[in-house]
């Protein structure tokens, strides 16, 4: 009798208590910090694991997935067109997640310049005292290519505000350091700044930002999960709230 309460109360108990919660390592694109950290703590709420992201620049990125054990990557594609990179991960396409266009925007409340044609927008970019991005990402490097095919590669390169990453521009555009920032448009909606519009779409350029399971992953059954969450309608729904497009 007392041998069958014992098991009774054993099983009772490894119903109730939860399975081993798991720190999923995730790597990612600095550009979809915000959303993704929202999305992250969704996650853990729902499913009793921590996420730890490291975020970083495409180079950064390529660097960290090279060189460091990680468990999930959210990144833009270009991450992955680098062979390196793209042998960490489970073999397979990798699962896009989001997509956004580049915009311009100004300090707030600053007047909003003509930006709706490439040649609009060129005399915006030769009327500015300052301009800021983030050259080296991947988002920015689209940005340099954008400065050139306008044929002002070199007056922007004289005036140019570099930004480290997608928190120094932000500092920068609501700080007023800069006229013009132009980047992709979800980082530019942000307090402090005012969106003057995309880019012209026959100049604009869409980044993806994708993801793969690492092929070494420490947590790769809740890297799984993770992934299937960032589909999920909640996932999505943050994502559009912050100016990006499910992918």
């Amino acid at each position: 009798m007392h041998v069958s309460l014992l098991m009774a109360l054993t099983l009772a108990l490894a119903a109730v208590v939860p399975a081993r919660a798991a720190d999923l390592q995730v790597i990612a694109g600095g550009g979809i910090a915000v959303p993704l950290n929202e999305i992250v703590a969704q996650f853990e709420q729902s499913s009793g694991h921590k996420v730890t992201v490291r975020y970083g620049t495409a180079p950064e990125l390529i660097k960290i997935a090279t060189t460091t054990p990680f468990d999930f990557a959210v990144t833009p594609s270009e991450v992955f067109k680098d062979e390196g990179a793209a042998a960490r991960l489970v073999p397979g396409p990798t699962i896009d997640i989001a997509h956004v266009g580049l915009g311009v925007a100004v300090h707030a409340g600053a007047p909003k310049p003509d930006i709706g044609t490439p040649q609009a927008l060129k005399q915006a970019l030769l009327d500015a005292k300052t301009v800021a991005t983030i050259p080296a990402s991947a988002a920015g490097a689209q940005v340099m290519k954008l400065f050139e095919r306008l044929g002002v590669a070199n007056e922007v390169k004289a005036k140019l505000q570099a930004a480290a990453n997608p928190v120094k521009l932000v500092e920068i555009m609501a700080g007023g350091q800069a006229e013009i920032g132009i980047f992709i448009t979800n980082v530019l909606t942000a307090n402090g700044i005012d969106v003057v519009g995309s880019v012209p779409a026959e100049l604009n350029y869409v980044l993806t930002y994708t993801s793969g399971v690492a092929r070494d992953a420490a947590e790769a059954k809740v890297a799984r999960e993770f992934l299937d969450y960032l589909k999920s309608p909640q996932a999505k729904a943050v994502l559009k709230a912050r100016g990006l497009t499910p992918g």
